[in-house]
């Protein structure tokens, strides 16, 4: 059985990365930090090496081709859960600026203590909704990029997380197969969020991981202010 630091020095190869010792390193004791804490609360379902490291580490990853075009960027991760793909990435691209938003706090006590073991700076955890978060001004509009893993449907994300990004920015959905039928049904949305689909990317995960959309959505026009509506509402009653 290959290591986990041997399949992400394998199967990055075909994104463009070429992950250093340090690098692979921090994923080797993130892994251990995930599996420690999931004893105690539940953090995933995937716990093996090749589980981790390829659906949630290399499926994190996807995004990075697309960030890493903007040195330094402010990206949050709504509704992060573990940190993935936040810390996934901020450990690939170190001078990433990154929020973590997540609304459970045990999630959140994780990824701080995940953070300051993997020595990164520049991350920042936000304990708290979508809906409450995107409407205070530290955070709305704040960001170059928001992304969301295996949160919701696209019409829901976008009302999560177009709030968040600068016009000009760009929200990305992390989504599996059905990523054509949900962005098919969410352009009226969109147009009211301000945000304009942009590309699709496909994806295939190595080692039977499954094929996995990017979704890029571009912040073309500021988001109403009365939009995220209140907590709830997104999701009870999609746009």
């Amino acid at each position: 059985m290959p290591s986990l630091k041997d399949i992400l020095r394998y199967e990055t190869g075909p994104l463009g990365l070429d992950l250093d010792e340090a690098t692979l390193a921090g994923f080797d004791q993130f892994y251990e930090l995930l599996v420690e804490a999931n004893q105690r609360f539940n953090l995933t379902s995937l716990v093996t090496v090749e589980d981790v490291a390829v659906k949630h580490f290399l499926d994190s990853l996807l995004a990075v081709p697309v960030i890493r075009r903007n040195p330094g960027a402010r990206l949050i991760d709504v509704g992060s859960g573990a940190g993935l793909p936040g810390l996934a990435l901020k450990l690939t691209l170190p001078d990433l600026q990154l929020a973590l938003l997540e609304a459970t706090r045990k999630k959140c006590s994780f990824m701080e203590s995940a953070a300051r073991s993997l020595g990164l700076e520049g991350v920042h955890v936000v304990w708290g909704r979508a809906e409450d978060a995107a409407s205070d001004t530290r955070h709305r509009e704040g960001y170059d990029f928001a992304v969301a893993r295996a949160v919701a449907e696209i019409r829901v994300l976008a009302e999560y997380c177009l709030p968040f990004v600068a016009v000009g920015g760009l929200f990305i959905a992390y989504k599996g197969p059905s990523a054509r039928e949900e962005l098919a049904g969410a352009a009226e949305s969109l147009r009211i969020l301000g945000g304009q689909a942009e590309q699709l990317l496909e994806y295939q995960l190595p080692r039977g991981g499954g094929g996995r959309f990017l979704v890029c959505i571009r912040k073309v026009s500021k988001t109403p202010e009365t939009y995220p509506r209140r907590a709830g509402a997104p999701k009870k009653k999609p746009l």
